[in-house]
């Protein structure tokens, strides 16, 4: 009976420090990829003051072509699974969404 009492002492303790353990990386590489996502992120760019003395505004760019829209939306997927975001599977349901559309 001491040894079946030990064995499953020894268990409980294996699997508190196995869970301990777990959660201290996950937290560590939650940390980790909200630091890479802050600095990844672009910066909000101050508004300049306007006056209403000022000249007509600037004529809007171009509209995108619907076609310029699509590939520049496959760039930007391109880049995120080069960058590993992207599962191979995740990147060809999303391509297939943008193509549809």
């Amino acid at each position: 009976m001491p040894g079946l009492l030990r064995g499953v002492a020894r268990t409980a303790v294996i699997s508190g420090t196995a869970t301990a353990v777990s959660n201290r990386v996950s937290r560590r590489q939650a940390g980790r990829w909200a630091r890479q996502e802050e600095e990844y992120a672009p910066q909000p760019q101050p508004q300049p003051q306007q006056s209403y003395a000022a000249a007509a505004a600037p004529p809007p760019p171009p509209a995108a072509t619907p076609m310029d829209a699509k590939i520049s939306q496959l760039q930007q997927l391109g880049q995120l699974k080069d960058q590993g975001v992207l599962s191979p599977e995740e990147f060809e349901a999303q391509k297939s969404r943008i193509l549809a559309s």
